[in-house]
């Protein structure tokens, strides 16, 4: 085991306890006298005039049958030392952060096996395992991440393991910067650092910035959820407001975004928000498979709820919103926000009574790696569910008309995605309307490209930045910087409580788009 730090005297320590021969080796004697004084048999400065002697002898002459380097180093001398003492066709395994620009001659001669291990063990970096807890079958990966673990613990419950051995500082919890800070600086020897906390102690489950009372007559927000969406497009529209609390996954998160946003309350656990009686309209901005135990949570206690769009992931959990909705006395609005982009408006007003419509959306959505959260279906709903229910929902808006038809077909893809997408409406003013949701396309081209003819007119909006209204006769043509309605959107939701007005789009609406966007998935699923 080449680099004693904290890793490798736990490497070295695991292989004793497991009957292996191993040698651990490094260039710092107060790292090697530590593996020593921890019970590991043989240790080494690797330094030393000699040491590839010693490791021979140590070997009966074959050399080690494999190299584990834990060192951390820019230095290349890790590496090329492991080819050095390695036998014939041995094991190379690098843990640490060195480099691998090794002398070829060892490693060619020797015909060496050289991997990488990137910690724990199989299902590491696997969403299906580490997330969903989606196992392994034992008889097929018999030592996955979690009973490497296992394993690890009962050494140490039988003391095979000295861990009390490893440990050279301890902090409080309180002052756990001072222990980040010898790491950093480096001001003296360290190996294992340990910090205390009172398990005895209730943890805080909310944390109090601004001390206040509120008016139940006012518009008072709690906000669920706040990453990079919610902060560039929600929480700015929101100043003003009254901020009672804002709930994220990460409390350091959820504590920063309070600072910046001007919330009172900050915590991590969103029932906090959901039971808070101070609270009568909630924001929710989690990612998509949240939105509907919030949703129904929230308009369980008679909330106003503003969700961001998908309202919910299945036909069931759309049904059980309705049904909780129907019996709530809060509202709930989806932000379907594209309503309520300038352009947009101004179409509405252009052929607000010209009926039928004939609407032709091209949305080139950019290519998803496969294991992309919103690839997800559990997690993300598919891209379809995801996103493509926002052109659903415009297009319903435009033809002013419930959808009465659904038609859809899907490009194959090699990974079993749903993300090119031809969809066809039909509406019950008799207005149609054909989408179509491409991620194959080039990066080049404007995302999206939408055309509405009516009683001899058309008009264009090209990514919502420019917009050619085509008449009998003449043309005329509009220029804006990109605005598709999310600032808008929360305003007039917001008015509509304050004032008592109906919301700017209704539950039926936003329930009849979401139930469109199922459809499409069972016409192409057949």
């Amino acid at each position: 085991v080449i680099g004693l730090g904290l890793i490798g005297q736990l490497t070295i320590q695991l292989l004793t306890a497991s009957g292996v021969k191993a040698i651990g080796l490094d260039i710092d004697d107060t790292q090697v006298k530590l593996a020593l004084k921890t019970g590991v048999k043989h240790a080494y400065n690797s330094s030393k005039e000699g040491i590839e002697n010693i490791i021979e002898n140590e070997t009966n002459g074959f050399g080690a049958d494999a190299v584990i380097i834990t060192a951390g180093t820019s230095s290349l001398e890790p590496i090329n030392f492991a080819g050095a003492i390695a036998r014939k066709k041995a094991k190379v395994v690098i843990v640490g952060a060195v480099p691998t620009g090794f002398d070829r001659k060892n490693f060619y001669i020797k015909e060496l096996d050289l991997r990488m291990s990137s910690s724990y063990g199989p299902g590491r970096y696997d969403d299906d395992y580490e997330q969903k807890g989606i196992d392994y079958p034992i008889g097929y990966v018999r030592w996955t991440e979690n009973r490497n673990m296992q394993a690890f613990i009962e050494l140490v419950e039988a003391g095979k393991i000295n861990l009390e051995g490893l440990i050279s500082h301890q902090f409080t919890f309180e002052n756990a910067k001072d222990a980040y800070q010898l790491i950093v600086d480096r001001t003296e020897h360290f190996c294992g650092i340990v910090l205390e906390y009172d398990t005895t102690k209730e943890l805080k489950r909310n944390i109090q910035l601004h001390a206040k009372k509120y008016n139940s007559s006012e518009i008072n927000i709690g906000f669920i959820g706040a990453g990079s969406f919610a902060q560039n497009f929600l929480l700015p529209n929101l100043s003003g407001q009254k901020l009672v609390n804002v709930a994220t996954a990460r409390a350091t998160t959820a504590k920063n975004i309070a600072n910046k946003f001007g919330f009172d309350n900050c915590t991590g656990d969103a029932d906090e928000i959901i039971k808070n009686e101070s609270i009568n309209t909630v924001f929710i901005a989690t990612p998509h498979n949240l939105h509907a135990p919030y949703v129904i949570k929230a308009l369980q206690e008679n909330k106003n709820v503003f969700v961001e769009k998908p309202l919910c992931l299945t036909k069931d959990e759309l049904e059980e919103i309705r049904e909780v909705e129907s019996k709530s006395d809060g509202q709930i609005m989806v932000g379907f926000n594209r309503r309520f982009a300038p352009q947009v408006i101004a179409l509405k007003k252009e052929l607000n009574n010209l009926l039928p419509k004939a609407i032709n959306y091209r949305i080139n959505a950019g290519k998803l790696p496969a294991n992309h959260w919103t690839q997800d279906s559990e997690i993300g709903g598919g891209r379809i569910v995801g996103e493509a229910c926002h052109f659903i929902d415009l297009c319903s808006f435009i033809a002013g008309s419930p959808i009465s038809k659904v038609e859809a077909n899907a490009l194959k893809d090699a990974n079993n995605l749903i993300d090119t997408v031809s969809i066809s409406l039909g509406f019950e003013n008799g207005s149609v309307a054909s989408i179509s949701y491409f991620s194959n396309g080039s990066k080049q081209l404007n995302k999206e490209y939408l055309e509405v003819f009516c009683g001899e007119q058309t008009i264009v909006i090209d990514d919502f930045k420019t917009m050619d209204i085509f008449g009998k006769g003449k043309k005329s043509s509009k220029n804006s910087s990109q605005d598709k309605g999310h600032a808008t959107e929360v305003n007039l939701f917001l008015e509509a409580l304050k004032t008592g007005k109906s919301l700017p789009i209704s539950f039926e609406e936003c329930y009849q788009s979401t139930k469109a966007t199922f459809d499409v998935l069972d016409k192409i699923k057949g």
